[in-house]
């Protein structure tokens, strides 16, 4: 009998579920494959309009949950042997969709599953992976791999054709800036990863897929992101709370609010992430042990509360 295994991803772009698809290339004939894709009963638009973009911020930061379609019987009642867990972060936290999900009565079908997680993120994912790890420890849920993908380029330019992805529709590249998103290369070398998770699902050593899966290059992190995530998110902790005193999504009141935070975002982005990026470096030398633990620690799949 095949395994059966369950694809369950949230993207508004596609990427994901690209990603998704590459790696089970090679083993799609192999497995049986279910896909459920993870909705919210009203979807954001793609592209994005500044303001609402922004808006869903301090909701996405303070993990509040928006309601869910719930996932088909079908797929509540499927046995499945293992469970593909595709997401990506907003706001240095798992999207408003999957952390909503993870919080809805549908999340039950991860209960007593193996479950790999796939990221398709900017740069950033450290602190977002922390609070999946939290839900799926909540879930009785077994994480047994973690395969992230992210942009390559400078922050800078990422940051540029993020923008321009998310605010326009235009991925392509364009002038001086490259294609947005993850590198088409390193989506289609993610092709790899799909015959060890084979391996080690039919022959009953999940245990060490991921350390199968590290030596191949699933996730590449940066000692200096581990630093930068820790200030960011005490930023966008303080932001959050500050909207949300003037009401919840959408609100009138509070996009006075929301647009200083953009501003100051983009501020921080362009002009103090350089000043930030030689902070980190001179805090790298001086906590490089430490530091280097907290990598080790980051690649794992043991959650630990309050690590960011």
């Amino acid at each position: 009998m095949k395994p059966r295994i369950l694809v369950l991803y949230f993207s508004q772009t596609g990427q994901l579920r690209h990603i998704i698809d590459n790696i089970l290339q090679d083993i799609k004939d192999k497995v049986e494959l279910e896909y459920a894709q993870i909705e919210p009963v009203i979807p954001y638009s793609f592209p994005w309009k500044a303001v609402p973009f922004f808006d869903a911020m301090p909701e996405t930061v303070q993990h509040l949950p928006i309601e869910m379609k719930p996932l088909p019987d079908n797929i509540m009642n499927g046995q499945y042997d293992l469970v593909i867990f595709g997401w990506q972060p907003w706001f240095l936290n798992p999207s408003l969709p999957i952390s909503s999900f993870l919080q809805s009565p549908s999340a039950k079908v991860l209960s007593g599953k193996n479950v790999i997680t796939v990221i398709g993120a900017r740069n950033m994912w450290l602190h977002a992976q922390e609070k999946v790890k939290m839900y799926l420890e909540k879930l009785n849920a077994k994480l047994v791999a973690n395969i992230a993908l992210v942009d390559t380029n400078t922050n800078i330019i990422s940051t540029l054709t993020v923008i321009r992805w998310s605010f326009t529709g235009r991925k392509e590249a364009k002038g001086l800036l490259p294609a947005a998103g993850v590198q088409e290369k390193d989506i289609a070398a993610a092709q790899r990863y799909g015959t060890p998770i084979y391996k080690h699902l039919t022959e009953n050593r999940l245990d060490t897929l991921h350390h199968e899966l590290l030596m191949m290059g699933s996730l590449k992190l940066n000692p200096g992101l581990v630093l930068l995530e820790q200030k960011g998110i005490k930023n966008f902790r303080f932001w959050s709370k500050y909207i949300r005193e003037k009401g919840g999504p959408g609100d009138p009141n509070r996009v006075g609010r929301v647009k200083q935070f953009k501003n100051l975002l983009i501020v921080a982005i362009f002009i103090l992430s350089p000043i930030s990026a030689l902070s980190a470096a001179i805090k790298l030398q001086l906590k490089k042990k430490s530091l280097l633990k907290d990598v080790e620690y980051f690649k794992g799949l043991k959650y630990e509360e309050g690590r960011i």
